[in-house]
């Protein structure tokens, strides 16, 4: 069983700044309103790009072992939350874009399928309370 720690400091209101174990500090941050400068991300959005950044760290690492031509790739995820508190992700919708000419829409479908269903640990724990859904477009190099 593996131990992941998490450390956070208040630098002014709901100012935040939290490090985990690779030791890299991340700023998060809040609403005026709320006693925050909106100077950083909100914890929600930090979540959606966790996710698309454990999606990707699977899918580019796939693509290249299975010599595809990638020259670009880019996610985008949107997530709807539900009205009362606390207000959970109930739908989470990834879009994967991959730039290059030649890539087989086989490689990039068992790529994603891949990382759904395997290796993306993000994914399977917002999965277990959110409906996922997934889809992609292949363009050009020169769309980017």
């Amino acid at each position: 069983m593996t131990t992941k720690t998490v450390e956070l400091r208040q630098l002014n209101g709901i100012t935040l700044a939290a490090k985990g174990d690779s030791n890299h500090w991340i700023m998060m941050d809040g609403d005026p309103e709320l006693g925050g400068s909106s100077g950083a991300p909100k914890p929600k959005e930090l979540v959606l790009m966790a996710l698309a950044g454990c999606t990707a760290m699977d899918v580019i690492p796939i693509l290249k072992k299975k010599r595809a031509p990638l020259t670009g790739f880019g996610i985008k995820v949107t997530g709807t939350e539900r009205e009362e508190h606390p207000r959970i992700f109930t739908d989470i919708h990834v879009e994967y874009l991959f730039y290059g000419d030649g890539l087989k829409l086989e490689d990039v479908e068992r790529a994603i399928e891949l990382s759904k269903t395997k290796y993306c640990s993000v994914s399977a724990i917002l999965g277990a309370s959110a409906k996922m859904s997934h889809s992609y477009q292949i363009k050009s190099p020169s769309e980017t």
